[in-house]
């Protein structure tokens, strides 16, 4: 008998659904599941019928980070040019929501931080322990984390390792809601139909021009936004989406 995926990939709608399935290691990653991961963030990008994932875990819990057993032997669960679990390094160009239940933590917590937005059940746990360990977060935690948080709380949880409950993870803006426990996949399910019923190129305008500006200078943010936004103000989409608004009836996206 075959050993389970280590990675589910499911489609709903217009909906990837991502979801790490080694419940019995709390989804600790391993190297094969970060190539799944990936080759699941490829197809999310290259699928025009595909315009958000949700990545999840199966058991109760998001991912408690790397397989230190595997760690132990020699194993690192990072592929060139896209870091830990096939993702932090290199997130999709299409929208990526976390739906995190239980834990977060270390390289858990890094894939939750390089998704676009975040749900959590109400005993959802965030924490980045490395240092715990002998080692730090370089899958995005000392980058990101600081970004999202202010820089006093997000050294703390550098420094100490300590984590973070949902509901403060909530109030201090790493999460957008805390629903019941057992619902952040339906949760993040339904913020994904919403996202999903938008116009493809200008989600992904938005989402690209958000990732960047931060490093653009100021003198020049408006040049460089004009590439992106002028493309979605010439689409197809966008005469659409205006008679649609004429017409009173909803709008049909070509992607175009």
């Amino acid at each position: 008998m075959s050993a389970a995926p280590e990675v589910l990939v499911d489609v709903q709608d217009r909906v990837l659904v991502i979801t790490v399935n080694r419940p019995a290691q709390k989804n600790a990653m391993t190297l094969a599941a970060a190539h799944l991961v990936a080759e699941a963030v490829d197809r999310l990008d290259d699928s025009p019928d595909l315009s958000v994932a949700v990545l999840t875990g199966a058991g109760g819990t998001f991912c408690a980070g790397m397989d230190l057993k595997r760690f132990a032997l020699g194993e690192r669960p990072a592929l060139p040019g896209r870091g830990f679990g096939g993702l932090v390094e290199a997130p999709p160009e299409k929208p990526i929501i976390a739906a995190v239940e239980g834990w977060a933590l270390g390289g858990g917590c890094e894939l939750a931080l390089a998704c676009d937005l975040v749900v959590a059940a109400q005993g959802a746990r965030f924490g980045l322990p490395e240092v715990r360990r002998g080692l730090v977060a370089r899958g995005g935690g000392m980058i990101r984390l600081p970004q999202r948080l202010p820089r006093s709380v997000a050294m703390e949880l550098l420094l100490t390792g300590d984590p973070i409950d949902a509901e403060r993870a909530e109030r201090l803006g790493l999460v957008n809601r805390v629903v019941p426990e057992g619902q952040a996949l339906e949760a993040a399910l339904q913020l994904a139909g919403r996202v999903a019923g938008n116009a493809p190129l200008a989600v992904r305008c938005a989402k690209a021009v958000a990732r960047a500006a931060p490093g653009w200078p100021q003198d020049e943010v408006w040049r460089r936004q004009a590439p992106f936004s002028d493309a979605v103000f010439a689409s197809q989409d966008a005469q659409e989406g205006a008679r649609a608004f004429v017409e009173r009836r909803e709008p049909k996206w070509t992607g175009r």
